[in-house]
């Protein structure tokens, strides 16, 4: 067992070497509260760049620029009438825009950083461990790497090319397992092999189960939406909706925080048709990479989710080409979309365009009239999804006019409410029992936990709001390593 207090100066002495300071959850909801030094360094450092500073762009207001760029408003569109077939107002915050072109930057920072604040995890002896079906073991190795700290990724071997290509090009130890999106189950055997082999040298640090992700989506991703609300309300409209994918069910912190600030919204939770676990207990393969499957995260409060949407990810991929071929942008606008619009709609990737269809579900189930709006969240952009296209392409050939007006009438003009379900108190509470058979009898979860996750009312609350204290420790932190003073 290693010395904490240990552990922690070795910590401290390895940030003060190489100059890296840590953001506060407060300041990366709130970036104007940066230092103004780090902002100026931050001046000649690229969005990507393995910089140490560019910790402090893990923000939603990041300027939309490849270098040097600075902090402004939340970044998001709307998306209208037009294109989504529906009267309410949807709004999609843009995840291009961070770090690696994804928000999961976020989602591994506080299980990281917390560990390393505390000298719970020693970046001179271990290595952190990211289980993942994609992005999310991006975003560790890139927080990783900024932090100085060796990582490994264990992802399925089907995910798309660019995921490994970017990972092997940062230096990251990579183990692929079999399967694909839906395979997660092999990506914690494969974990929990390592862990054996290594257990003083690995520290597990998965999406699922650390709060520390649903932490940062509750403070930063949940203040965003509420932003753009305020921004963007007239006369008597009012926050009606967010709807988001499963995954990890940390984005889904950030409807914690809704819901505090707007008690009556509906929040809509999304998974694949073709792997339905939420909605009939089913398993399956599907082609949404990014949002998991076949299990209850175990961070996921079921009792706060009102509707469960399955997705068909023929209409995910359909409209990926539809957005992105050129003979499909002549065809939207044809059908009244702006110029501005489409040559926007590469900001949505695969499990984004999921994202967008069910917050388009919704809108057409509770019959939402102009009033309403709408939140969700574009994780990443096609940017990451080039060699799933070209897939597309070399599959189903040449993209014509005619496809591009079968996709619009199938995926979006007639997307409706089948495979959605409004939830009772015991559908909740179906969905919260499958934690047992991942997290109890397979990950060493203890059934006083569950148990106190569906009775306990503050169990929630007492986690999320846990970024207090970490702040504290931050800061903390940051003052031993003597760089704070260095930036003010």
């Amino acid at each position: 067992m290693k010395n904490q207090k240990q552990v922690l100066e070795n910590t401290v002495k390895r940030c003060r070497g190489r100059n890296i300071l840590i953001p506060t959850y407060e300041q990366m909801a709130h970036p104007e509260k940066i230092p103004q030094k780090v902002k100026d360094k931050l001046k000649n450092i690229g969005l990507w760049d393995l910089h140490p500073l560019n910790l402090f762009r893990i923000n939603w207001k990041n300027e939309p620029v490849q270098s040097g760029g600075g902090f402004g408003d939340v970044n998001y569109i709307e998306l209208p009438g037009e294109l989504t077939g529906v009267n309410a107002r949807i709004f999609v915050l843009i995840g291009k825009y961070f770090p690696t072109g994804a928000h999961k930057v976020g989602a591994t920072f506080g299980p990281l950083v917390e560990k390393l604040v505390q000298g719970t995890f020693d970046p001179t002896t271990q290595k952190a461990l990211w289980p993942s079906t994609g992005n999310y073991c991006r975003g560790g190795a890139f927080n990783s790497h900024l932090l100085a700290c060796p990582n490994i990724a264990v992802l399925p071997e089907g995910m798309s090319r660019e995921r490994f290509e970017w990972l092997e090009k940062v230096g990251v130890e990579i183990h692929a397992t079999p399967g694909s999106e839906s395979n997660v189950k092999e990506v914690y055997d494969k974990t929990k092999e390592l862990k054996a082999e290594r257990p003083d040298d690995i520290v597990v640090l998965n999406q699922f189960d650390e709060i520390g992700n649903a932490i940062w989506h509750y403070v930063c991703t949940g203040r965003a939406m509420e932003e753009v609300y305020h921004k963007e309300r007239k006369g008597q409209e009012y926050l009606h909706s967010m709807f988001l994918t499963q995954g990890s069910a940390g984005t889904l912190g950030s409807a914690e925080y809704l819901r505090e600030k707007f008690p009556s919204i509906k929040v809509g939770a999304g998974e694949a048709r073709q792997c339905p676990t939420l909605l009939y207990n089913g398993y399956g393969a599907h082609q949404i990479e990014g949002i998991g499957d076949k299990h209850v995260p175990w961070i996921h409060n079921i009792k706060n989710t009102d509707v469960v949407a399955d997705i068909d990810d023929d209409d995910s991929m359909r409209l990926l080409r539809l957005f992105n071929e050129p003979v499909g942008k002549k065809f939207l606008k044809k059908k009244g979309v702006s110029q501005e619009i489409i040559d926007k709609l590469d900001l949505f990737g695969i499990s984004s365009v999921a994202n967008l269809l069910g917050a388009i579900k919704m809108a057409k189930y509770f019959e939402m009239n102009s009033n309403a709006i709408v939140m969700t969240v574009a994780t990443d952009s096609m940017e990451l999804y080039g060699s799933r296209f070209q897939e597309l392409r070399e599959k189903y050939g040449e993209y014509t006019e005619l496809q591009a007006a079968v996709d619009f009438e199938k995926c979006l003009v007639e997307q409706n409410t089948d495979w959605m379900k409004e939830l009772t108190y015991w559908d909740k509470k179906r969905m919260h029992n499958l934690k047992y058979f991942t997290w109890i009898e397979q990950q060493g979860k203890t059934v006083e936990e569950l148990d106190a996750q569906w009775y306990d009312d503050n169990y929630w609350t007492d986690q999320l709001h846990a970024y207090e204290k970490w702040d504290e420790k931050i800061r903390e932190f940051n003052y031993r390593t003597g760089l704070l003073k260095e930036y003010q």
